[in-house]
């Protein structure tokens, strides 16, 4: 019902923010040596994860038939992976074929992509429509998170909250 109607379930994007030391050995004391982690509930992580792979299993067949998708791309394909570039790069350059290789480390990147222009691209040049979009924009805003305050000192709770956000 969810995919159908184009809405994520709000109730399952509440997370629960703790802070955790970046490594051992720093100083416990300073707020600015914790990372903020965020928490989902068991049930959350379930349902979300349910509704990713059902999108994905809707959505990857039609973005991959796509002509825009990149026969070239390694990332985010079953049975592909750096190793794989990496072997087409050596297979390439053993057969004499001028080659380039370009590695980024788009670890964090999906936290710094533009929601909008991503839903605009993949309406605009792969064809995605009916509810689709809709879903995924409602998957990628209005969550919402508390802060456990629990574990801070009472001296530089306000500190590190200004570091969360």
């Amino acid at each position: 019902m969810s995919l159908q109607a184009g809405t994520f379930p709000a109730r399952f994007k509440s997370a629960r923010v703790l802070p955790l030391l970046k490594k051992a050995g720093l100083d416990r004391p300073s707020p600015a040596n914790y990372r903020p982690i965020s928490n989902l509930s068991t049930v959350s992580k379930t349902v979300s994860k349910i509704l990713e792979r059902l999108m994905q299993s809707h959505l990857r067949p039609h973005l991959m038939s796509s002509t825009n998708f990149s026969q070239f791309q390694s990332a985010y394909r079953q049975g592909y992976c750096t190793e794989t570039a990496l072997l087409d790069v050596y297979t390439a350059a053993d057969e004499k074929q001028v080659t380039v290789l370009i590695g980024l480390d788009l670890s964090a990147a999906f936290d710094t992509v533009c929601h909008q222009t991503l839903l605009q691209r993949l309406q605009t040049e792969f064809g995605v429509s009916g509810t689709a979009p809709s879903f995924i924009k409602s998957y990628l805003s209005s969550s919402s998170s508390s802060v456990s305050t629990s574990q801070l000192r009472p001296s530089w709770k306000s500190a590190y909250l200004r570091v969360l956000y």
